[in-house]
């Protein structure tokens, strides 16, 4: 049995201008293929769409997998880095108990999938994917390898910059709400149409930032990376 929310949550907020990018974006060549034509039509919300599961994640979805590097049969290739960060709503309220998922390519640049044919090695001790559940202060943390850039086609020479994938899961059966982490000082960020889909000053929300407090010390370096969820300064995210 799922247990769903005792109060039904308010109606999802619309979204703030100037944050999110748009369905078409000509330089990025995928979304001509997926953008509507016509206006949206906003379809009334029932309780299928504002309520769900309520904490309890590792016990639907099996343990957490907070640390990609272990559990392939090996040591992982590539650079050790700790990603971390908190999960908070407009006013800095910390979001309780919501899954996160990552996925990402390995340190060559390629992912574990039979869609990726990038000229790149498969790292036999590295998936890409996991899992954690936010903690009472909203709080996340991945052990994880750096990713690599890629190429990925939409146009010549084009190559993706480093970047995680991040899924979050609210409340609500339709609050899946997905979007990229990026690194500090990354030159392809300036050249990426995906990227620069986001408005300006909304972009600097998906770039993580270098935190010396979270480093492991002979291990792993650490980056700091917070989601809003809602406001002014909400997280820019995928249109789906």
């Amino acid at each position: 049995m799922i247990e769903t929310s005792q109060h039904a949550v308010p109606g999802f907020r619309p979204e703030p201008p100037e944050t999110h990018p748009p369905y078409l974006y000509e330089p990025y060549r995928g979304t001509s293929k997926r953008a509507p034509l016509e206006p949206l039509v906003a379809i009334p919300q029932t309780l299928s769409e504002i309520t769900g599961p309520v904490g309890g994640w590792e016990r639907l979805m099996g343990r957490a997998e907070a640390d990609l590097t272990v559990g392939h049969g090996g040591e992982p290739l590539g650079e050790r880095i700790v990603v971390s960060g908190r999960v908070l709503d407009e006013d800095g309220r910390p979001v309780r108990h919501t899954m996160i998922e990552i996925w990402q390519a390995n340190s060559a640049g390629r992912y574990l999938h039979a869609r990726d044919q990038h000229a790149a090695p498969l790292d036999p001790h590295f998936a890409g994917s996991g899992r954690v559940e936010t903690d009472e202060d909203g709080r996340y943390r991945f052990l994880t390898i750096k990713p690599g850039a890629y190429p990925w086609g939409n146009h010549y020479n084009a190559w993706r910059p480093a970047h995680i994938h991040f899924s979050l899961f609210g409340p609500g059966f339709a609050t899946r709400l997905v979007t990229q982490m990026y690194f500090p000082g990354d030159p392809l960020l300036e050249i990426d149409p995906i990227a620069n889909s986001v408005p300006r000053e909304a972009l600097k929300r998906l770039v993580s930032r270098f935190d010396i407090e979270t480093t492991l010390p002979d291990v792993a370096l650490g980056y700091l990376f917070d989601f809003v969820l809602r406001g002014r300064d909400e997280t820019p995210l995928e249109k789906r």
